[in-house]
């Protein structure tokens, strides 16, 4: 892991970068499933629509809302751990070199 020097701007965009392209997929996922039982739960009043591809709206919605929550619980573990682990390292290089 290379730690980015803070005090210049590139050093800063680095570690932004870095810090939001962790765990991206289960967050992007999660999102989306949230999204998509949101909309599936609004559909049924919105448009009238009491079937889809034989299966109850709400009823799908809900099982995406059930399958992206976990994914965004995850995501925030991952990315806890992740800081966690490069604050230790920080830490430990702080402790070697002085």
């Amino acid at each position: 892991m290379k730690h980015h020097d803070l005090t210049t701007r590139e050093g800063r965009k680095a570690h932004r970068h870095e810090m939001r392209m962790i765990a991206v997929r289960p967050r992007r996922w999660g999102l989306w499933l949230l999204t998509a039982g949101f909309l599936l739960l609004l559909t049924p009043s919105a448009l009238n629509v009491h079937s889809l591809f034989g299966l109850w709206p709400p009823m799908l919605g809900a099982i995406c809302i059930i399958l992206g929550v976990p994914l965004l619980a995850a995501s925030v573990v991952l990315k806890r751990r992740y800081v966690r682990q490069r604050m230790a390292g920080q830490e430990m290089l702080g402790r070697i070199r002085g």
